[in-house]
Order: structure tokens, then sequence, then C-alpha cells
């Protein structure tokens, strides 16, 4: 450590000069996506602007080069809204999200796509597959599961009749809030509403706090405040966001039951994404109704060494499926081993369909 005293006015002036060069910079960044466009346009005139596998590529390119003191997510968070404002200069991208506003899933969007997207709230999960299916929208967001409630079996089943690709994955730290309107007193409190899904991640904080309080479940948290906003004796389990939307205050805070509480969203378009180097893929697959069917299915994988992240079955929609197993693993259809793996995969079974590779969450 030097024994110079710290002058304060010299650190502001390195703070301006610093925020100068920041400015330069980011307005040259901003330049070159313009001229990134102009080279796309003059290529192909419906040139495909947003990479999910390189924005993913150059986040975690920022995260191993960034030495401190901002934690790694912190900085890429940072650059993911440059990203986000340089991409909207080529052209604003649609993406659709299971709403209404004030949801954790219009929070995952934000997070994935930055502020300068334009973001759509649809009343249901199969409206946000119709609206990208549609070409309405360039992307959707829909939840698939989350660590203390399990799997979000509506997305899956939209899977199974659509032809709509997984282009990504994003990851939210879940924190549920009891909020409560200017219209009622804590101890008035007689009826609590919110999703079935946050109920389930938050039933043992609510057993030992508001026992006798009726637990109403509505479509969504945000619909919970907006309720709220208007009624007395009620509170709401909602998120910060739809805190802030609807004025609502807490009157408890992170009420899950679990710290590590998560859920993972996926993000859905009509392309496919070539490989960023660290991939996951997804396929549903259909298997005959036989002695060993999970054995055959799962054996290959093991065999070749490919890492399973997540295995679900669900019940079957025809008579032919028998049994529908949606699977996650590590690695990209275009790798030789994956692709050795689902062809072999797909002599055993009914039906093999990959429903994406994509880049793995990157905060």
């Amino acid at each position: 450590m030097s024994d110079t005293p710290i002058n304060l006015g010299e650190l502001r002036q390195r703070i301006d000069q610093l925020d100068e060069d920041i400015v330069r910079l980011i307005s040259e960044r901003a330049r070159c996506a313009q001229q990134v466009a102009r080279v796309k346009l003059a290529d192909d005139e419906n040139a495909v602007f947003y990479r999910p596998e390189r924005e993913a590529q150059v986040l975690r390119r920022i995260m191993s080069l960034n030495e401190g003191p901002l934690d790694d997510e912190e900085m890429a968070r940072l650059f993911r809204e440059i990203m986000s404002a340089c991409l909207a200069l080529e052209k604003p991208i649609k993406v659709a999200y299971l709403g209404p506003e004030g949801t954790f899933t219009q929070q995952a969007a934000l997070k994935h796509f930055g502020d300068s997207a334009m973001s759509l709230p649809m009343a249901a999960i199969d409206e946000v597959f119709r609206e990208v299916e549609a070409g309405a929208v360039n992307y959707g967001v829909v939840p698939v599961e989350n660590s203390t409630e399990g799997v979000v079996n509506h997305t899956l089943d939209t899977f199974i009749d659509s032809s709509i690709k997984i282009c990504g994955e994003v990851v939210l730290r879940i924190h549920h809030h009891l909020l409560i309107s200017e219209n009622t007193r804590q101890d008035k409190v007689t009826r609590i509403y919110s999703h079935p899904q946050s109920f389930g991640q938050c039933r043992k904080w609510l057993d030992a706090h508001f026992p006798h309080a009726e637990r109403v479940p509505v479509a969504s948290n945000a619909e919970a405040a907006k309720l709220v906003k208007t009624e007395w004796h009620s509170a709401a389990i909602a998120g910060d966001m739809a805190a802030k939307l609807y004025g609502l205050t807490h009157i408890a805070e992170k009420i899950e039951d679990r710290p590590d509480n998560s859920t993972r969203f996926l993000i859905i378009g009509s392309e496919g994404v070539p490989s960023c180097g660290e991939d996951k893929t997804s396929v549903v697959v259909a298997m005959r109704n036989q002695p060993g069917a999970l054995h055959d299915l799962l054996e290959p994988f093991h065999r070749h060494g490919i890492d399973l992240t997540r295995i679900e079955t669900r019940p079957s929609r025809t008579g032919a499926w028998n049994y529908v197993f949606f699977i996650d693993f590590k690695g990209h259809i275009d790798e030789p081993e994956v692709a050795s793996v689902l062809e072999e995969v797909s002599r055993g079974a009914l039906e093999l369909r990959v429903l994406g590779s994509y880049p793995q969450g990157v905060m």
C-alpha cells in the first residue's frame, strides 16, 4: 500500500475520465454492430441478427476476462444490456413470454434478452408457442422446471404437438415475498393469492406464519399482486417486479422454503442453433410398452459417456405413444458422438424428435 494520501478530487477526475472512455467505446461498439447489420443485409435480405450461440460465446469470454471486483455474473449482466442495446440498433427483436407483466417469466426474458428487446405478455404457455409459430414474434420464453416443485407439465406437453425449437435456456433464482396494499393491515390478512407452484415453494413458511389464511390459487403471481392492489384483508406471494409494478408493500421477504429455489426457463424459436462449444440437447422419445424399454433408451448414452441432465416421463396422447420421455443431455447434435447415440436410440424407438440443441445457460 502506498503511503501517499488518497486525494478524493483526483479519484473523481479519474472516474470522469474512465466514464468518457466507456461512453466512447460503447458508441464504437454500437457503430460496429450497425456495420454488421449492413453486411448481413447485403448478403441476405432475410438475415438473422440475433445469434444465440454467438451471444453465449461473447458472454463466456467476458466472464473469463473479468478480474473483479465485480463478480462474473454481474459483469455479464452489464454486457448483456450493452449487447441488447446494440442489437436493437440492428433490428429490435420481439419476445413473447408467459404473462401478465410482473411475472418471473418476464424477469427471465429480460435477463436473457436485455431491456432493449420488445417483450409481449401472453395469457398461456400455448399462446407463447402460437405467437412464435405464426412468426408474430422472434422468440418465446416459457418455464419448464422448478428446483422445488419439479417440471411444468404444460410446457412439456405443448412440445409434443409443436414444431418449435429450443434455442436457449435461462435459470432464475426465485425469491418470493408476501405483499399487501395500503388497504390491508398485516395482522388482518385472511386470504393469500398466488400461483399454485409458489404455494408449493412456500408451504412450510405459510404453515408456520399464516396457517389459517385461505390460500387462493390464481394463474400467475402477477395476477395475485394485481388482485391484492384493490382488495381488503388479502396478501399476495410474488416477486420484486410485481411488487414494484403494483405498488405493494413487503411484509415478509424471501419466504421460499429452500434457499436455492430456482426456475429454469426455455427460449423457443423457429430456427436451429449452431454449436457454441458448451451446449445442451433436448429430445422427446416414444418407446414401445415392453420390459426394459427405459434401459434400452438410456444405455447408449451411458456407453458413449454422454451426460444426462434431466429425464421426465409424460403420459402418451395416442395409442402408439405408450411412454414419452423428455431427455436433456450435454452436447450438440452436430457432434459425431451425439449423432451416433441418437441414431442408435432411434432404431429402438417408436419415434425420436430433437427439440433443439442450444447454448447452456450462461448466467
